[in-house]
């Protein structure tokens, strides 16, 4: 019958001990329907297994193939003779998903049924099912028009799809010798490599693989042979000479008594392709990864660190070693327990509030392993299998660039209030200034009044000295800028110090070969004394104070966070013994009016006017300071190749004068005081109260007048306009610049066109009479 050579043509082709097909007749009972080989014998004709018992009945109730390597250890266990059934296969044969029989093979022999065998005999199930329902047709057929032809038509057809069913695999399927010969090929074996069936018949296998591969693929042969399944990957060769990916199952078989070689072999080029372009892409997140200048990590949905990226290592110090886990990257980022807990609160309701691949930025402040700590800002994400992918960006210098930005903004605007503030207030000092000078030079020493007036001019210098720390505050401090040596200024003022402080000890590291540097010397001695005086403020009586200068270069990286060109500079060093500071009163000491020694002890204008002196120097000033481990100042001034300039010694008394001055100012007040000191001088004076109204009278009276003084800060047409015109008229003009501003900006640039001198409000009698007539002597 059909079952009967089913089976036969099952064990002859490959070579099992026994093969039994046992029918589900839909009685609840497999009845076995034909039987061949060694252990068959004990079965009849009527015998039947219940569905659910032993591997049969197990493969026909769950519709899953089942194997074994030893019967012993299964419940159903069948022994014929003397011979043991070393291993089971039971194939359900289904129809759509109903299993209609169970083909049993059972083997005797050394090799154990696995995975390729069923790979093999699930093929083959498909058309032993169509067979078997055929069959079944048949039957119903036979018994409807009891017609013995088509009885025997359906067998026929039914024998003709089983011998299909090598044909039919999806598999290029190759039956060869021992010597590798190929002794049948299959259909889908012939469209693969391109070769008709006779041409294929007889040749060696090796011969359809790559050069590379033959004696590769000869030992896979010989170890077929000698274990019974091999497994492996080659490159097969088709006729016209391309190639692609193989994988091949090797096993042996008995056909009519001798053993053969069956070889299924599947391309396998798509998932090759495959891989190779998923390595690809994960070596190019490998290098992208690598080269961002953010930390990268995968923490897997069990709580284990994946991967890491060297950013990571050199943002927090640690590699995946040290911290393998979530868990401990936690304990170790978050030594506080308080805000570790609060960090993990923080990240677990991010987390199951967002949705996937859904950003979930935060910002926290982490302990790195060198101790030092870091503002973090992580943006975590969850990805589609529950995997973490972790972003951290270390933003602790950025932030603090973004504070100093702010303070400078801040002290820009503040400094611009301080400048006009000191502009207009030394404009009334100068007034002042002025009158108090015409009657002191008409008043007898011996006068009562004399003292007064005295004691006026005195506290106008004070009034003065307090604008020039405005206007030091406001980056505007400098006056008379000349070459100096560092180390003498340091000296002179911490000497000068040490005479009024004598509980504090005084260490001086001073080098010897030290640069010299272009500054305003009195300005400079100025952030001296403010540093000294915040030092000994800070010690509270006795306490060491250590100062030190020598020559730097610094780095592009080191002064471009301070707006200042790198190169050459002085470095000045200021620590003292006292409290210190923390972090939040570091951030405010160069505020304008911020101390913290109360109204009796400080203006706090000192650090601020120190750091606006510095800034208008192109100099850097920063501190370092800890609670209980007192302060660090640190001053760096521009190198200069320029040499040192020596001091002129002037005669304090005033210096009379005949020639014709132009006298130019908005200000009512100042020209009216000023007029008066020019006449008491023995000057001539022209008064022009704007730049137009001095360009008219400097046309009409040019071949007269021998020295312009120029105000430069005036509405319509300011100084340096007024200058440009001057110079228009006559490029060998004689001007004396005076401001109630400083030095700085717009003075700077006017000097260095050709003025011939600036004099800062307020002046005296003197200062005015001897700055006049060096101008005057220097230009005949």
């Amino acid at each position: 019958t059909l079952f009967e050579k089913v089976v036969k043509n099952v064990r002859d082709a490959f070579g099992y001990d026994s093969v039994m097909l046992l029918l589900d007749e839909e009685d609840g009972r497999l009845n076995l329907r034909s039987g061949e080989g060694d252990n068959t014998n004990i079965f009849n004709k009527g015998m039947s297994l219940p569905i659910g018992e032993g591997m049969i009945g197990h493969a026909a109730k769950t519709g899953e193939i089942q194997i074994t390597g030893d019967v012993s250890k299964n419940p159903h266990y069948v022994r014929s003779g003397n011979k043991e059934t070393k291993s089971e296969l039971s194939v359900p044969i289904k129809s759509g998903r109903r299993v209609i029989a169970v083909l049993d093979l059972q083997s005797n022999g050394e090799n154990s049924f696995d995975e390729i065998d069923a790979m093999v005999m699930e093929t083959l199930s498909d058309q032993i099912a169509v067979a078997i329902e055929n069959a079944r047709l048949y039957k119903e057929i036979q018994q409807e028009l009891a017609g013995r032809k088509r009885t025997e038509k359906a067998l026929l057809e039914s024998e003709e799809q089983y011998r299909d069913i090598f044909n039919s695999v999806g598999d290029s399927l190759f039956l060869l010798d021992l010597q590798g010969k190929i002794i049948a090929a299959n259909k889908t074996a012939c469209e693969t490599y391109g070769y008709k069936q006779e041409e294929l018949i007889g040749r060696l296998a090796h011969t359809l693989v790559h050069s590379h591969y033959h004696r590769i693929f000869q030992s896979f042969i010989k170890y077929t042979m000698k274990k019974g399944r091999s497994l492996g990957e080659s490159i097969g060769v088709r006729q016209d000479g391309s190639t692609f990916y193989t994988e091949v199952h090797g096993s042996v078989t008995r056909i009519k008594g001798e053993s053969r070689l069956l070889a299924a072999i599947r391309d396998i080029t798509d998932r090759k392709q495959a891989e190779k372009a998923l390595h690809r892409e994960k070596e190019k997140f490998q290098v992208m990864v690598e080269e961002l200048p953010l930390g990268i990590s995968i923490i897997g949905k069990d709580g284990r660190l994946q991967y890491i990226n060297s950013k990571f290592i050199d943002i927090f110090g640690y590699t995946k070693e040290e911290i393998p886990t979530g868990k401990m990257w936690f304990k170790t980022a978050f030594p506080d327990p308080i805000k570790r807990k609060q960090a993990i609160t923080a990240w677990i309701e991010d987390k199951n509030n967002a949705e996937t691949w859904e950003a979930r930025p935060k910002i926290f402040k982490v302990m790195a392993k060198d101790k030092t700590e870091k503002r973090i800002h992580f943006i975590p994400v969850s990805m589609e299998n529950g995997d973490q992918f972790v972003i951290y960006e270390d933003i602790t210098k950025r932030q603090k660039l973004e504070t100093k930005l702010q303070q400078a903004q801040k002290l820009e605007a503040i400094g611009t209030l301080a400048g006009g503030i000191a502009h207009d207030f030394n404009n009334l000092l100068m007034a002042i200034q002025g009158r108090i000078s015409l009657m002191m030079v008409k008043a007898d020493s011996t006068d009562s009044n004399y003292r007064h007036l005295k004691g006026i001019e005195d506290y106008i210098k004070s009034a003065s000295d307090l604008t020039k720390q405005l206007l030091g505050f406001a980056r505007g401090g400098k006056y008379e800028v000349k070459n100096a040596n560092l180390n003498l200024i340091i000296l002179s003022s911490s000497e000068m110090f040490g005479r009024t402080k004598k509980e504090i000890t005084i260490h001086r590291n001073l080098q010897e070969d030290i640069w010299t540097v272009k500054i305003d010397r009195s300005q400079i001695e100025q952030v001296c004394l403010n540093l000294y005086v915040n030092a000994w403020q800070a010690m509270s009586g006795n306490g060491e104070l250590y100062l030190q200068s020598e020559n730097v270069t610094l780095t592009e990286a080191y002064t471009k966070p301070y707006e200042v060109s790198p190169g050459r500079f002085v470095k000045f060093s200021l620590t003292d013994t006292g409290v210190g500071m923390d972090e939040e009163t570091q951030q405010k000491i160069f505020d304008p009016f911020f101390t913290t020694k109360g109204m009796r002890r400080g203006t706090g204008l000192g650090l601020a006017s120190a750091y606006g002196i510095i800034r208008s120097h192109n100099g850097i000033i920063n501190v370092y300071s800890s609670p209980g481990e007192g302060t660090t100042f640190n001053i760096y001034l521009p190198a200069s190749d320029d040499r040192i300039e020596e001091d002129k010694i002037y005669n304090k008394k005033a210096l009379m004068g005949s020639e014709t001055v132009l006298l130019v100012d908005d200000e009512e007040i100042i020209i009216e005081v000023d007029r008066e000191i020019l006449e008491t001088l023995g000057y001539r004076v022209l008064l022009a109260n704007s730049g137009k109204e001095a360009l008219e009278i400097y046309t009409k009276y040019r071949d007269e007048i021998d020295i312009v003084i120029l105000d430069l800060i005036m509405p319509e047409m300011s100084g340096s306009e007024t200058f440009n015109k001057l110079k228009d008229i006559n490029p060998d003009v004689v001007v004396l610049l005076s401001s109630g501003y400083s030095i700085n900006g717009n003075a700077t640039k006017i000097l260095k066109r050709g003025c011939n001198g600036f004099l800062q409000k307020p002046f005296n009698l003197e200062q005015l009479s001897r700055k006049i007539r060096a101008i005057l002597d220097d230009t005949k």
